[in-house]
């Protein structure tokens, strides 16, 4: 497969309805109202030479290549500045354009490096193409091998200026090739939305600066990639670049990171990936990148990477590498022993929101069809079944209801409970985008995140409340909008229930709902839940993204519902610039969801209770589906505890790390009988693990993802599997091993499957999604084409349903010996438990997990920056630096969960929520004093660990 050729047109797209019609080199051409001249050209076929325009950002005209004649006008005009206009006539190549253009690009390659033979840019160099363009043959203007960015004289003293900038693990930058074309400046402004990097200095002085003389790694760059991929010299280039030489072919495909689903280019050299690029044409991106997706890769290759089956009896013994059939065996008559002896429910099944749709539906069907039970669950559990049950209970389908174009038609947005520009830092671009343009925002957070405030975006409203009071906030904010009339009666009596919201608004109009009462609960000024609620409810389109601080509560069921609640009575459902959305952690956790990986739900959110349902999978299968729901991952540990559950098989996740209450957890898998894990790496989980199974990466494998905006997109195979099979194809084997007769020859056949049994899947296939990039489901006879927004004339369920949200507060309480409160989250550089990022460059921005604690507190507990502190709660303790800062309001400490020497996950309790047995991650009464490193259990753990990884044989060889 060639590489995969994206034309720029020079400037962005217009979306006006209007049509012009003009001439351009005797071709008569209609665009839209508002297209430049470039893009009209282009859009023709018709090439204009040009440098510092791109599609992916506002016209600049500073090159002067792309200039015009127009009849009647005089002058040469920049076409990327000049707007069509109705008849004009427009001549791109004239004798006088070509000897102005010849002039200009003299001028430039006067200025620069000749060392084009040697150059990484060779063969990929925009400078180098338009110098051919113009038909430059020479330069008159004295070239000496040094331009006045690489070294000037001052004197009798020749000063080396400026020099190379390798800060970067990913990139470098030679300001000695850069034009001043301004794009890479433009593209972290329009683009990322970062404002890093500006132009210092005037006229022959000028050049691209990283920030107060500061180089890359120093600077606020967040390492997008967007600077890079502008850039049409060899300023900006990606080490692999320069380290491998340039691609030969490239392949679309999507990150396997968050749940924005971003597709990319993997430009390839034989099987060795050189670059991500993203993809201008991905429905979800846009273009747009971010620091883990553009070159966080380096893990599929690292040499930690476990490539070979491997087995042992005792988890305390050393592992043992075999051969797939012989591991696959074992693990089937293991299963069929402890079912023998233990009875057919005493094994089960977790899905991975990592791995792709059909490997997911797989598993789920392996656990249904062969173990004969539904004890499937998946890491759903701990971050957004919350979502699943509020939206279902109100809306009637369990997923976010809008595409993320949307964000382009809001102009008021609610961000609870999420971090976009560390979590979903793509997402995140496109949203300060918008808020650049005049959209307002109100931010739900006990964090100051950086969207509160940072460059050119700043919050209109910042609710600080205390972790745990997300519900009465919520409904305070559905209080003012009730008792003061400003709901949306002409939708709610269309679309809703009117009896049911009378009933919900008598109950948010009781005082103690009032802003006054709910700050003595929250910490937030009442008069900021008034102005936020009235924002929210008069400035035009309302949109609310959400994410793990709103689902992992004990109330987070109740959250997702009181938000529900909101969108619904000031009308924000059914069109564009409106709804509910939540941000999905991991690149397929809505995709797993669909496929059927809860105990109660088969594919498509249908109930096991069901009996048309079951009778669809049991025709199709040839077995019987039990009509019981199976058990959750806690259910699983306690009864594995207990003595009743023995065997699991854990596909692509480390439930030690990311699971709440790691005591009880690590027990759990150490009172079974035969736990196998498939996974890239030994994981933290894989130290209780008696077989593991080699996975395969994003790379390796065919399939799909679905990201959070419900958006099916193909994975495609990039490279061979390094382990030998992709999961899908170690699943099926499995299955076999076990007596199933199962033959898929392709991920497209499990599709089809979906496909036919899946009701929101019905017109998927990849032959569709090949036509179509990508689609939205449900995508069936009644949405062919798929559905980018949910609930237009009318909700999934019939009508809306609003729900009461009683406040209740959680059961972890602060006190005397537990007075702060702890919550969790992520940082840009780092993904979830870590795996992958930690084994790439991106450590250089987060090596280890610190505790944000607020200057005031720390200064109680004699805390300085950078100090060893114990971090304990009723539940454990661990220990970390401390990072003071004032991101954090007294009383609240924060802390990531990338690293396992933090585990973080010993201080969490094992509360849930009510509905759905999510964990309460983000509620934790903690205390945190000095200490002097380590804590003695991190210090048992991390050697258990150590012996946990021996491998046989390449242990010897070590010794």
């Amino acid at each position: 497969m060639p590489l995969i050729s994206e034309i720029d047109f020079g400037t962005p797209a217009s979306r006006s309805e209007k049509m012009v019609t003009l001439t351009i080199d005797g071709n008569e051409i209609t665009v839209p109202e508002g297209t430049s001249i470039m893009r009209a050209s282009m859009e023709a076929g018709i090439e204009v030479p040009k440098l510092c325009a791109s599609d992916m950002m506002d016209s600049f005209g500073s090159c002067r290549l792309c200039l015009v004649e127009i009849e009647g006008r005089a002058g040469m005009p920049a076409s990327c500045t000049t707007p069509v206009a109705p008849g004009i006539k427009v001549s791109t190549q004239t004798p006088r354009l070509k000897d102005v253009r010849r002039g200009v690009m003299e001028l430039y390659i006067s200025d620069h490096p000749l060392d084009c033979l040697t150059c990484a840019a060779n063969g990929d160099c925009e400078l180098q193409d338009m110098a051919g363009a113009v038909g430059l043959r020479d330069v008159r203007y004295g070239y000496d091998g040094e331009n006045h960015v690489k070294a000037r004289n001052d004197g009798a003293i020749n000063i080396k200026w400026s020099p190379k900038d390798e800060s970067n693990p990913y990139f470098t930058f030679d300001p000695a090739k850069c034009i001043v074309c301004s794009r890479c400046v433009r593209a972290c402004e329009e683009v990322q939305g970062t404002f890093a990097l500006t132009i210092e200095g005037r006229g022959f002085d000028s050049r691209v600066s990283a920030g107060m003389h500061e180089n890359f790694l120093e600077s606020e760059c967040v390492s997008c990639g967007a600077c890079v991929q502008a850039c049409p010299t060899a300023t900006l280039t990606e080490k692999s670049v320069i380290e491998i030489g340039q691609p030969e072919h490239s392949v679309v495909t999507t990150c396997a990171y968050c749940g924005v689903g971003c597709s990319f280019k993997a430009e390839m050299r034989g099987e060795e990936l050189v670059r991500m690029v993203p993809w201008k044409d991905g429905q979800a991106n846009r273009g747009h990148s971010c620091v883990k997706g553009r070159f966080a890769y380096g893990y599929s290759t690292h040499k930690e990477r476990i490539l070979n089956p491997m087995i042992r009896e005792k988890i305390t013994d050393p592992w043992r590498e075999v051969s797939w059939e012989e591991a696959l065996a074992h693990t089937a008559a293991e299963f069929r022993r402890i079912q023998y002896q233990h009875g057919r429910d005493s094994v089960g099944g977790i899905t991975s929101s990592r791995c792709t749709n059909e490997e997911t539906y797989l598993v789920q069907k392996l656990v249904r069809a062969g173990l004969g039970n539904n004890n499937v669950d998946t890491c759903a559990r701990v971050c957004h079944s919350p979502t699943g049950y509020g939206l279902g209970a109100t809306f009637g389908t369990s997923a976010g209801t809008q595409n993320f174009d949307s964000v382009e038609h809001t102009d008021v947005v609610i961000i609870i409970g999420a971090n976009p520009t560390d979590g979903h830092p793509v997402f995140a671009s496109r949203l300060k985008k918008r808020l650049r343009q005049g959209a307002k925002l109100i931010v739900i957070d006990p964090r100051r995140i950086d969207m509160v405030s940072s460059p050119h975006v700043k919050a209109s409203h910042h609710l600080p409340l205390r972790p745990g009071t997300n519900v009465a906030v919520i409904t305070s904010l559905a209080h003012v909008i009730v008792t003061e009339g400003l709901y949306d009666e002409k939708f709610i009596r269309e679309r809703c229930d009117w009896s049911e919201f009378e009933d919900w608004a008598a109950f948010v109009a009781e005082p103690h709902h009032s802003p006054e009462e709910v700050e003595k609960l929250s910490g937030v000024p009442a008069e900021e839940i008034r102005g936020a609620a009235r924002l929210f409810a008069t400035g035009g389109n309302g949109s609310i993204y959400y994410g793990l601080g709103v689902t992992e509560h004990s109330q987070g069921s109740t959250t997702v519902m009181a938000i529900a609640n909101l969108a619904m009575a000031t009308g924000n459902i059914g069109r564009p610039g409106v709804g509910v959305n939540p941000l999905r952690g991991q690149n397929n956790v809505q995709g797993s969801c669909d496929m059927g990986s809860f105990p109660h739900e088969l594919p498509g959110y249908r109930h096991v209770s069901d009996d048309a349902t079951r009778d669809i999978f049991e025709k199709l299968w040839g077995v019987t589906i039990s009509n019981e729901p199976g058990l959750r991952i806690p259910n699983m540990l306690d009864a594995a505890v207990d003595g009743s559950f023995k065997g699991i098989y854990i596909q692509g996740e480390d439930i030690l790390q990311s699971d709440p209450d790691t005591k009880h957890v690590s027990a759990g898998l150490a009172a079974m009988e035969c736990v196998v894990v498939q996974d890239l790496f030994l994981n933290e989980t894989a130290n209780y693990a008696h077989v593991f199974l080699p996975g395969s990466t994003f790379l390796e494998k065919d399939g799909t993802f679905t990201n959070a905006e419900r958006r099916i997109n193909r994975v495609r195979k990039v490279m061979t599997p390094r382990n030998g099979y992709a999961d899908w194809e170690v699943t099926q084997k499995l299955a076999q091993a076990m007596g199933l007769n199962w033959n898929y020859s392709h991920p497209s056949q499990i599709m089809d499957e979906i496909a036919a049994t899946t009701p929101s899947f019905a017109m998927v296939s990849y032959d569709y999604l090949e036509k179509m990039g990508s689609v939205q489901w449900p995508c069936n006879e009644k949405a062919p084409l798929g559905s980018p927004i949910m609930h237009v004339n009318g909700f999934v369920r019939g009508k809306g349903k609003f729900i009461r949200t009683e406040y209740v507060a959680t059961d972890e309480k602060t006190g005397p010996r537990f007075p702060l409160l702890l919550t969790t989250g992520r940082i840009l550089s780092q993904y979830n438990v870590g795996a992958q990022t930690r084994r790439t460059d991106n450590v250089v921005w987060h090596e280890e997990d610190r505790l944000e604690i607020h200057p005031n507190d720390a200064e109680m507990r004699g805390v300085r920056d950078g100090d060893w502190v114990k971090l304990m709660s009723r539940s454990g303790d661990t220990t970390l630096r401390a990072l003071i800062t004032e991101r954090v309001a007294p009383g609240v400490v924060y802390t990531t969960f990338h690293h396992p020497t933090t585990q973080a996950n010993v201080i969490t309790t094992d509360f849930s929520d009510w509905a759905t047995n999510c964990p309460e991650y983000k509620v934790t009464a903690v205390q945190v004093s000095p200490s002097n490193g380590p804590s003695q259990w991190q210090v048992d753990y991390d050697e258990q660990a150590r012996q946990s990884r021996r491998i046989a044989g390449k242990m010897e060889a070590a010794e």
